[in-house]
């Protein structure tokens, strides 16, 4: 499958198994996961997009209720206004300027929600018009996040040499201005193994087994898991956090403030990876192992013909992103529901449709994530623990620093 096509299939929708009754942030959290899909936009994107219009339904939610401390500083909410008509505001002023082209299915959204039980009419204009400026005002303070630049990557090459035209991935995210860390690299990691090592071998040799297109190593659902979390970016989390979300009597400031820390964390940790990933160029599987007879390791024999179960990305490979944006989400959302057993949840994967996974406990989905990225011949081991402990730390600074209750 060409890797254009791929991109697009990975941004599918997910579904939860269990639909729950949808308040105002997750009517709006469910228009915008369709716009980012409809606009085939790539992970990292998801991720920016959905974090701008949660922050800004946070927000205007947030001045009004007074619960928690707003992302960026906020007017005074006007005393009359809906906090369920700012909160579709704020959405809609953000969605309308990320997708103009869908502007005509976001009017009709906001008209229909109005109608709804929002307070009196007057008590929902005003909501609106607040949320129309918080959204307004946090869109344009990321229009120069860095992100639309292409970057400065340099190919590596012999003079005169043909290399490929086609540049990697995302590098200007390298770069870009994260939401809440203080600097792309604040939690950048050491090198990967040397090339020497025994951990190179180790990694080596188990992905060449198990994440090979034609493994004999590799079980069926060990395939199917690597199939079913080839969905990258918001999609891949975002039906999770809507389940969690629409369990028992939360509140709108509850919902708003979860989702908006979710894609807070989500955001920076693809800028923090991607930081590392052209920090250090790191080589694929694929190219890896096809060379395996110029890395100075008797330890890590060369197949010529070996491909990977599920196509590698066009970025570096270390660290893993998935597995990053993985132990992010649940860093968060442990934060929310704890760490303990919870009542099952479950999700089926556009990658996968006919298979569903069920987990009652939010941190067995790290290692799933993880194992599936070895499995489908993506990243190394070492590459998906190393990018583990950077979500997780990520993801507990996030709900630890931002958006903390109001005394």
């Amino acid at each position: 499958m060409k890797a254009a096509a791929r991109w697009i299939i990975t941004l599918a929708t997910c579904w939860t198994v269990n639909v729950a009754h949808a308040d105002t942030v997750l009517d709006w959290n469910k228009l915008a996961i369709d716009a980012v899909v409809a606009a085939k936009q790539p992970p990292p994107v998801t991720t920016r997009s959905m974090a701008i219009v949660h922050c800004a339904m946070h927000d205007a939610v947030s001045a009004i209720e007074g619960r928690y401390a707003t992302y960026r500083p906020t007017a005074r909410a006007p005393t009359s206004a809906s906090a369920d008509a700012a909160a579709a505001g704020a959405a809609h002023a953000v969605l309308v300027r990320l997708f103009p082209d869908q502007k005509r299915a976001f009017d009709a959204a906001l008209a229909a929600a109005l109608i709804d039980s929002m307070g009196t009419a007057e008590e929902r204009e005003v909501g609106v018009a607040f949320g129309a400026t918080v959204g307004a005002e946090l869109f344009a303070a990321r229009v120069e996040d860095g992100t639309a630049a292409s970057g400065p990557y340099r190919p590596l090459a012999i003079p005169g040499r043909y290399t490929g035209t086609a540049l990697p991935a995302f590098g200007a995210w390298a770069g870009a201005k994260p939401f809440v860390m203080a600097r792309p690299d604040q939690f950048r990691p050491g090198p990967p193994p040397a090339l020497t090592s025994a951990q190179w071998a180790a990694d080596y040799n188990e992905i060449k087994s198990m994440g090979g297109k034609a493994s004999a190593s590799r079980s069926k659902e060990q395939t199917e898991i690597a199939q079913f979390w080839i969905v990258t970016g918001a999609p891949a989390y975002n039906s999770i956090v809507r389940e969690l979300a629409g369990r028992g009597a939360r509140t709108l400031s509850q919902n708003a403030r979860l989702f908006a820390l979710v894609y807070l964390g989500l955001a920076d940790s693809l800028v923090a990876v991607f930081d590392a990933k052209y920090a250090y160029e790191f080589w694929r599987p694929m190219t890896a192992i096809r060379n395996g007879d110029l890395d100075g390791n008797d330890a890590t024999p060369v197949d010529l013909a070996w491909m990977p179960l599920v196509e590698n990305p066009p970025h570096p490979e270390y660290p893993c992103a998935h597995c990053i944006n993985a132990a992010t989400a649940v860093a968060v959302l442990e934060s929310e529901f704890g760490n303990g057993t919870l009542e099952s949840f479950s999700m089926v994967s556009p990658t996968l449709p006919n298979v569903v996974r069920t987990w009652t406990r939010l941190g067995d989905l790290v290692p799933e994530v993880s194992n599936a990225r070895v499995w489908g011949g993506v990243h190394y081991r070492n590459s998906a623990l190393v990018a583990e402990k950077m979500g997780r730390d990520i993801g507990e600074m996030t709900a630890r620093e931002m958006l903390k209750p109001v005394k």
